[in-house]
């Protein structure tokens, strides 16, 4: 028999479950307040990791660069030593003249190219200095965050650890496969688990249900779930006559003796949409 002290206790439940679905959500919702904080940390990295490979790039380049104006230096260095020889002809003149022009030009060729490496080179490391200290920054800020988002979700299970404890006091007395029933009910109800029955209608979905449905809630034997919403039923007397209908005209539904799980669920039960009002 149902009492009215089990209707209480459902009710109380229905406060506890539905506080403890909250703080349950919000526990795997609060790390994803990280996402965006990780994904600019990761772009700050990735820029940094980027224009390191490119310094190492164009330091290579520069060297070579250098290398090169080195070379050109000392060839053009050589021709005038040669040149200053008192023993030279003159068609060993004007081959060493022209091999010194030449060497001057790439000499100079590879200083404009070792100036250019050495600007770019510049640029780079103040870029990569600032990529540093951003990614420092962020860092800092991740793992304070972290912290946070961490005692946050310690606080909320522990809140969640006290409700369970209220729950498994208020649901010693009850059947445990009404209240696993009651809990999923809970998770695709939005908090309302529990609803009367006025007349011939459930105030839940406000379908309309037989006058035999109606009175075996009435009667209180056992719980009684609504066939539409899922819901756990009441009875409660009303004095509006237009919730009240004949059987011919409420029509019967299947046997409702018991509903197994597959009746809770939202996609084995969609509701009538011109028949239903908001549940809230």
């Amino acid at each position: 028999m149902v009492t009215e002290n089990d209707l209480d206790k459902l009710r109380n439940l229905q406060d506890i479950l539905s506080e403890k679905i909250r703080l349950e959500q919000e526990i795997v919702e609060i790390p994803k307040q990280l996402g965006a904080l990780e994904e600019a940390h990761s772009r700050t990295r990735k820029a940094y990791i980027e224009k390191n490979l490119e310094y190492e790039k164009v330091k290579n380049a520069e060297e070579e660069a250098r290398t090169l104006m080195r070379d050109a230096e000392a060839a053009r260095e050589k021709a005038e030593r040669l040149l200053g020889e008192p023993y030279t002809t003159q068609r060993e003149y004007e081959a060493l003249d022209k091999e010194r022009h030449y060497a001057l030009e790439k000499e100079q060729q590879f200083s404009e190219d070792v100036k250019k490496k050495e600007k770019m080179l510049y640029e780079l490391d103040e870029q990569i200095k600032q990529n540093a200290a951003l990614n420092d920054h962020q860092e800092k800020e991740l793992a304070e965050k972290r912290a946070g988002i961490d005692k946050d979700v310690l606080e909320k299970k522990k809140q969640v650890g006290i409700l369970l404890k209220k729950e498994m006091e208020l649901t010693e007395d009850l059947d445990p496969e009404v209240v696993y029933k009651f809990e999923r009910i809970l998770r695709n109800k939005m908090g309302l688990g529990i609803v009367a029955i006025k007349g011939n209608v459930c105030m839940g979905c406000h379908m309309i249900l037989p006058v035999q449905f109606s009175n075996n809630v009435r009667l209180g034997e056992e719980f009684v779930f609504c066939p539409y919403c899922s819901r756990i039923l009441y009875y409660e007397e009303s004095e509006d006559s237009e919730l009240f209908f004949d059987t011919d005209d409420s029509g019967a539904l299947f046997d409702l003796d018991d509903i197994d799980d597959d009746d809770i669920d939202d996609d084995e039960k969609e509701e009538d949409d011109d028949s239903i009002e908001s549940e809230e």
